[in-house]
């Protein structure tokens, strides 16, 4: 299993500030977040979440897309990764376009997927 990934408040201050950061709502809500950080000609799209009760709803995909549109006129390539046991995500990317790059494993029982889309 993948640990989870934790922050402080001064790493989503940040975030906020230097990379792309968007949220999905419902009402004064947040279901969902996704980031993108662009490093030259590519954007690393992470941190995709969705409130546990929200899932099979389209809003995983939304924000995946939303992601992408923002930060599109400047990247020739999208990355990201997964563990290999995460089939939602898995399907969720493929549906998407990303193509498997490479992977490594972590642990016996993990290994990162890497995904690559081009924009």
């Amino acid at each position: 299993m993948l640990s989870a990934l934790t922050e402080n408040v001064g790493d989503v201050a940040r975030a906020i500030e230097q990379d792309i950061v968007l949220v999905a709502r419902q009402g004064t809500r947040i279901v969902g977040a996704v980031r993108g950080i662009t490093d030259g000609r590519m954007c690393h799209v992470g941190r995709l979440v969705v409130a546990p009760d929200m899932h099979r709803r389209g809003i995983g995909g939304r924000l995946l897309t939303a992601v992408e549109l923002t930060a599109s006129g400047s990247v020739d390539r999208f990355t990201l990764f997964t563990g290999n046991r995460s089939e939602s995500n898995l399907s969720l990317y493929k549906r998407h376009g990303y193509e498997q790059a490479h992977s490594h494993p972590l642990s016996p029982e993990v290994t990162l997927v890497h995904w690559e889309k081009l924009a």
